[in-house]
C-alpha cells in the first residue's frame, strides 16, 4: 500500500526513543524530520543540491515550486520509494505517516466503509482474529482489549462521519470501492487518512478531486488536526488556510518561509531582491579581480598580487545566479465574434437521469459579457447545468434558447480524451483553429508552459496535466463567445492557472464556470449562482458578496468562509514576531502599515466613487426608459416595446449588481477607516 496511500511506521536510532511512552517529553523537543545535505539528480539535471531541513511536530508546511522542480520526487524520497544520491534522512522513532498521492489510488473488493476503516495492519489483524474465532478462543479477551486500545469501537462511527463530510451518501458506504470513479476513490482514501489520525499527513494535491464546499469541510478538518502536515498544492487559498510555513524548491535548494502563502510571496520577493543584489555585487567584485589579473599578471612587480587574487577567486564561494521570473509571458489570442445582448435563456427546464430528478421548472437568463461562477454542494447539479447550457443532455421539458450569433464552447476533463495522440503539441493546438497564426499558438503554448522544443513533443507522451493545458490552449485559440468551463484548473500548476486567468480576463465573451479554486473564482467571478437541491439562487455580485449575503448558512453547510486563514494563533504569532523587533524596526513597520492603510483607503474611495457614478448613470437610464414605456402609443409598435422592456430588465439587473457591489466596498471603506 506504500506505493499509493501509505500508513508507515518509521524507526530512528535516537537512544532517547527506546520506549515511546517514557521518552515522550524528550520526543516533543526533537525534530520530527531532519534532512541533512540531501542531493538528487536525474541524469544531467540536478533537482536538489545539499539541502538541509528540519520539520518539528505540529508544523504545517506547504511545499511549492516551479513545474518539474522536484516536489513529488522529494515526497517519494521521504517515503522510501526513491533513493537520494547523497545525504541523510532522519525520522522521529515510531512516527505514523499518512500519505495521499496525486493520482492512481487503488481499490479492491472492499466496500467504501471498509476502505475508510482500514487504518493499520495491526487493527486489521485484530479485526480478522475477532471475526474468525469463537468466544472460547483463549486469547479472545486479550484481543478485545487490544481492539479497545486501538479505538476499534469508535472506528466505524468516525469513518461514517468523515465519509459524510467528504460528500458520500449513506447508500455509498457499502458499495464496492472499485466501482467508483477515480476521484471518489481518492476521497475514500482521504477519509481513511483522516480516520487514521497519523502523526504526519503527506498530501500531494489533495484538493484536485474536491468540490468547493467539500474543500471547505476538509480545510476545517485540517485546521483541527493535531498532527503535522506536509502538502503539495497549487491552490493558494488552501495553502493560506492550512499552512504555518512554506517550503519552496528553487534553484536546486529548499527555502523556508514563515507564515501562509501570501506571506511567502512577500518574503520571496524580498529574498530574491537580496539575492540579486548579492549576486550583482559579487559579479562586480569578480570582474574587478579578473581585470586586475589580466592587466598585471605578466608584470613582475604585480605578479604576486595577481596570484593572490587568483587564489582568492578559486576559494570564493560563488553565489548562484537568480532564477528567471516565473511570471507568465505576455500573449494575445484571437477574440470571438460578438453575440447579441441575450446569450442564452432556459425556460421551465426539467432534467433527470433515470429516476433521479436534477432540475424542475428551471429558469435562467445569461447576458453578454457576464462572468458567472456556479457554487453549491457536490451533486447539486453544477456540471449538469453547464451541460444543459451546452446542449449536451436532452431536456425532459422546457426550452433552451440561444441568442443572436451565439457560439458555445464547453470544457471538461473529458475534452482531453478528444486529443489526437499521434500529432505534435503545436500541430494539435492549430488543428481546429481558424483565426490563429502559428506565432499566436506558440505564444499561448509558452504561457501554458510548453516552451522551446516542448511544442514538438508528441501528444501521446504528455502527462494528464499537460494534456489539460493543451486542451485549454485549443479552446482559447478558437474561442466561442459563450465559454462553459467545468473545473478548468484541475491538474494545472500556479503558473498555468495565472495564464488561464490572464487569458479569461482579456476574453471578450460570456463566461460560466465551475471551480474549486478560490483564487480563480475571486479573480473572474462577477455574478454567483448557488445551486442546491435542484434550485438556483442568484447573487448579483462576486464570491465574497455571496458569502456576505448568504451569511452563516454557508458556514453551517460546511463551507469555511472564503477558505481564509482563520487560525486562532495567527494574531499571537504575529504579535510575538513584532515583540522580537527593535524599536526602529517597529517604527518602520508601523509607518509601512500606515502607508498601506492610506493606499488601501485611496483605492476603496476611488472604487466607491466610480460605483456611485455608475449607479447614478444607471438610475438616469432607468428613468429615461420608464418614461418612454409610460408614453402614449409606445405599445403600438410591439417590437419597440419589447426592446424597451428588455433594456429595462437589463438595466435593473445591472443597477442591482452595482448597488450590491457599492454596499460591499462602502462597508470595507468604513472598516478600513475605523482601523
Amino acid at each position: 500500500m506504500l506505493e499509493f496511500v501509505a500508513i508507515v511506521t518509521l524507526v530512528c536510532c535516537n537512544f532517547l526513543c527506546q520506549n515511546l511512552h517514557t521518552c515522550k517529553p524528550f520526543c516533543s523537543l526533537l525534530p520530527m524530520l531532519t534532512l541533512s545535505n540531501l542531493s538528487k539528480r536525474y541524469g544531467p539535471k540536478i533537482l536538489f543540491r545539499e539541502i538541509s531541513l528540519r520539520i518539528a511536530r505540529g508544523e504545517r508546511m506547504g511545499l511549492v515550486g516551479a513545474n518539474g522542480a522536484g516536489k513529488t520526487t522529494l515526497f517519494s524520497i521521504l517515503l522510501g520509494k526513491n533513493q537520494e544520491d547523497e545525504g541523510m534522512i532522519e525520522w522521529e522513532r515510531n512516527i505514523r505517516i499518512g500519505y495521499l498521492p496525486q493520482e492512481s489510488a487503488p481499490a479492491g473488493d472492499e466496500t467504501v466503509l471498509e476502505l475508510a476503516t482500514a487504518i493499520s495492519d495491526e487493527l486489521e489483524k485484530v479485526i480478522y482474529t475477532l471475526r474468525t474465532t469463537t468466544d472460547d478462543y483463549p486469547e479472545r479477551a486479550q484481543t478485545l482489549e487490544r481492539f479497545a486500545e486501538l479505538d476499534g469501537y469508535n472506528l466505524e462511527a468516525r469513518a461514517k462521519k468523515i465519509l459524510a463530510g467528504l460528500a458520500f451518501q449513506q447508500n455509498d458506504f457499502n458499495k464496492p470501492a472499485k466501482t467508483l470513479s477515480g476521484g471518489w476513490i481518492m476521497r475514500a482514501h482521504l477519509a481513511r487518512l483522516l480516520v487514521m489520525d497519523p502523526d504526519l499527513l503527506m498530501l500531494d494535491e489533495p484538493t484536485n478531486h474536491l468540490d468547493l464546499e467539500t474543500l471547505g469541510w476538509f480545510q476545517d478538518q485540517l485546521q483541527k488536526f493535531s498532527g503535522s502536515l506536509l502538502t503539495i498544492s497549487h491552490d493558494r487559498e488552501f495553502l493560506n488556510g492550512v499552512c504555518t510555513g512554506i517550503l519552496e524548491i528553487s534553484n536546486q535548494k529548499i527555502n523556508r518561509y514563515q507564515g501562509d502563502f501570501d506571506h511567502y510571496l512577500v518574503q520571496r520577493e524580498e529574498r530574491r531582491a537580496q539575492h540579486l543584489a548579492a549576486y550583482q555585487n559579487q559579479q562586480r567584485e569578480i570582474a574587478h579581480h579578473e581585470d586586475f589579473i589580466r592587466r598585471f599578471r605578466a608584470k613582475a612587480s604585480k605578479a604576486s598580487q595577481a596570484q593572490a587574487r587568483i587564489k582568492l577567486l578559486e576559494k570564493m564561494e560563488r553565489i548562484d545566479p537568480p532564477e528567471g521570473s516565473e511570471a507568465t509571458i505576455a500573449f494575445a489570442f484571437p477574440q470571438p465574434t460578438r453575440s447579441g445582448q441575450k446569450v442564452v435563456k432556459l425556460s421551465d427546464v426539467r432534467q433527470a437521469y433515470g429516476n433521479h430528478l436534477v432540475y424542475n421548472d428551471l429558469n435562467l437568463e445569461i447576458e453578454k459579457l457576464e462572468r458567472i461562477s456556479l457554487v453549491g454542494p457536490n451533486g447539486a447539479g453544477k456540471s449538469t447545468l453547464l451541460k444543459i447550457l451546452a446542449d449536451l443532455v436532452p431536456l425532459e421539458a422546457g426550452e433552451r434558447e440561444l441568442g443572436h450569433n451565439v457560439s458555445v464552447g464547453y470544457f471538461s476533463q473529458q475534452r482531453v480524451e478528444t486529443l489526437n495522440l499521434h500529432t505534435t503539441v503545436l500541430d494539435e493546438s492549430l488543428q481546429l483553429s481558424t483565426g490563429a497564426s502559428e506565432q499566436q499558438a506558440r505564444n499561448l503554448l509558452g504561457a501554458f508552459l510548453f516552451r522551446g522544443d516542448d511544442v514538438f513533443k508528441p501528444v501521446k507522451v504528455l502527462s494528464g496535466g499537460e494534456k489539460s493545458r493543451l486542451a485549454l490552449v485549443k479552446l482559447l485559440l478558437d474561442p466561442p463567445n459563450l465559454l462553459l468551463l467545468d473545473e478548468p484548473t484541475t491538474h494545472l500548476d500556479m503558473a498555468s492557472i495565472d495564464a488561464l486567468i490572464h487569458a479569461l480576463e482579456d476574453f471578450q465573451g460570456t463566461l460560466v464556470f465551475v471551480s474549486h479554486d478560490l483564487h480563480f473564482i475571486r479573480k473572474l467571478g462577477k455574478r454567483t449562482i448557488r445551486i442546491e437541491a435542484g434550485r438556483i439562487t442568484n447573487y448579483a455580485g462576486n464570491y465574497d458578496y455571496y458569502l456576505w449575503k448568504s451569511g452563516s448558512a454557508s458556514a453551517q453547510s460546511g463551507l469555511v468562509e472564503g477558505l481564509r486563514d482563520a487560525r486562532p494563533d495567527q494574531h499571537a504569532s504575529k504579535q510575538q514576531e513584532q515583540n522580537s523587533l527593535s524599536a526602529k524596526d517597529k517604527r518602520r513597520l508601523r509607518s509601512q502599515e500606515r502607508e498601506k492603510g492610506k493606499a488601501e483607503r485611496g483605492k476603496l474611495q476611488d472604487l466607491v466613487r466610480k460605483l456611485e457614478k455608475e449607479i447614478i448613470a444607471l438610475e438616469e437610464q432607468q428613468t429615461s426608459i420608464n418614461e418612454q414605456l409610460s408614453g402614449s402609443g409606445v405599445y403600438d409598435d410591439p417590437e419597440k416595446a419589447k426592446q424597451l422592456n428588455n433594456q429595462a430588465a437589463s438595466v435593473a439587473r445591472k443597477l442591482e449588481q452595482r448597488t450590491y457591489e457599492w454596499e460591499i466596498e462602502a462597508e470595507k471603506l468604513e472598516s478600513v477607516g475605523k482601523g
